[in-house]
């Protein structure tokens, strides 16, 4: 079917795109700025209009002789994100009944029973009710928390469980949610094309566990391996002061923040399951909550440097990373990278980096190295007693002081893993590449993925030394490299 994908640059667009490929479908997408799809995998293999969903020509533009319309916009960062969402909506909408589309595909959020609404959860509803009344068949799917990493619900509740062993929260953490997995929604996605056209309706959809909040936290502690958390609910904090709470404690902005928790006031658990009688349960059934939380950390299971999400779960699983997920998505991974140009040749620049650690050292501030050895055998780690077997050359999987090899690619990278006693996982790099002018470049990257508020404050504490012990290692191996060669004469 053709099929035209409007908000490819947010989290569920970003996902959907590659899992209609995968299903046969041809795919049109709509962005307002596509420059943040050109690292995107699958982006020589859908064609891209270029517009703003307030634009009725370019809406026109994009759903020329399209079957299908998927929109997945929202305006959650603007104050009047609720007349831009409704203006947009209507635009839309006149422009499917015009282009004789076949279908839209909204998703959106689950209507708590008849309570007042948030405004957050009212012009979701809001725009529903218009791509239903524009007599162009509808089908709107309505989840509640979706479990993946970069969804902004995620995102927050990941970070709050991380940083905080204890909190005070307000009486919503008692509010009952029904999650779903970000790879059910897609599969409820993908398979809403394919509903027959006199079908509409707006159908809840949601995972097999119904939780409250303070369960979500618990649960993902002991996923995360993380002491359980001391939660103490106060029924003083409305959500404006919670949405404070967590903009001071967690990168997830306060626009965004706001509205997610005026939503979590309500219990949204699905009605029932009559979405089942037009579109069948995923293989293998709907995705449990532990099982989301997994695949959400995948990375953090890996045995990899963070910036390579797990293969277990495949190139294009929807719960790895993608380029136009915000920045403030994927947990809290800190970085020391420097690099320095040096005449030295690759070749000579690598004996170096092979050789480093055991009796040769780390180029830099040999007290802070023994210091941290030493420290590290008395809490019970490895230390730095390992030494190394050969003086030249290392194989993956070796040991290397209180590193154990990851990857060796001569001669361009070494890749070492921690294996000393830190709050949370780390990394080293060194890697090497021919430079325009001859001679050689040396990048160095350490790595840490913090574990719960102590991997905050270790990083905290050990960061001002980075300047002497990487920014010594920097200037050290590229002098190394530099005295072990001549440097090549200019032709």
């Amino acid at each position: 079917m053709r099929c035209v994908v409007m908000g490819a640059t947010g989290y569920i667009g970003g996902r959907l795109v590659p899992e209609l490929l995968a299903a046969g479908h041809r795919v049109r997408v709509f962005a307002r700025t596509p420059e943040k799809l050109d690292d995107m995998r699958w982006r020589d293999q859908v064609e891209v209009v270029q517009g703003d969903v307030s634009d009725p020509g370019s809406v026109a533009r994009a759903l020329s002789e399209q079957q299908v319309v998927y929109y997945l916009v929202h305006s959650l960062t603007s104050r009047d994100f609720v007349a831009l969402d409704r203006a947009a909506a209507r635009t839309v909408a006149e422009a499917a009944r015009e282009a004789g589309v076949g279908r839209i595909v909204y998703l959106g959020g689950i209507v708590p029973g008849e309570e007042e609404l948030s405004p957050h959860l009212a012009s979701r509803t809001e725009v529903g009710r218009v791509f239903a009344d524009s007599g162009v068949p509808t089908i709107v799917l309505r989840a509640a928390v979706i479990i993946g990493s970069g969804s902004a619900s995620f995102e927050m509740l990941r970070y709050l469980s991380d940083r905080l062993p204890a909190m005070v929260t307000p009486r919503w953490v008692h509010n009952r949610i029904q999650p779903i997995a970000v790879r059910d929604v897609l599969h409820y996605l993908v398979r809403a094309a394919e509903i027959p056209a006199e079908t509409s309706g707006a159908f809840d959809i949601g995972g097999p566990d119904v939780l409250t909040y303070l369960d979500m936290m618990h649960r993902y502690a002991k996923v995360a391996d993380l002491p359980r958390r001391v939660v103490l609910p106060v029924p003083v904090l409305t959500p404006w002061l919670s949405a404070q709470w967590v903009n001071l404690v967690t990168p997830v902005p306060k626009a965004i923040a706001v509205p997610l928790i005026e939503s979590l006031v309500h219990e949204v658990v699905c009605r029932d399951h009559a979405v089942a009688n037009h579109i069948p349960d995923p293989e293998g059934g709907l995705t449990t909550y532990e099982r989301a939380v997994e695949l959400a950390l995948a990375r953090m299971r890996s045995a990899e440097v963070p910036t390579r999400w797990s293969d277990a779960t495949g190139p294009t699983a929807p719960s790895d990373p993608l380029p136009s997920d915000p920045e403030w998505t994927g947990g809290s991974v800190r970085e020391d990278v420097r690099e320095q140009r040096t005449t030295a040749s690759v070749e000579a620049l690598w004996e170096v980096i092979e050789s480093i650690g055991g009796e040769n050292g780390w180029y830099s501030f040999p007290l802070a190295w023994s210091v941290r050895g030493w420290v590290d055998r008395l809490v019970g780690g490895v230390g730095l007693r390992r030494g190394r077997r050969d003086p030249h050359r290392l194989h993956a999987g070796e040991a290397l002081d209180w590193w154990r090899v990851e990857q060796v690619d001569r001669p361009g990278l070494l890749r070492l893993r921690a294996e000393m006693k830190v709050p949370g996982r780390a990394w080293l790099e060194l890697a090497v590449e021919p430079a325009d002018d001859g001679g050689a470049l040396y990048r160095q990257r350490a790595v840490f993925e913090p574990h719960g508020l102590t991997g905050q404050l270790y990083w905290a504490v050990i960061s001002p030394f980075h300047g002497l012990v990487f920014g010594g290692m920097v200037r050290n191996i590229t002098s190394a490299a530099d005295l072990r060669r001549p440097p090549r004469t200019p032709r």
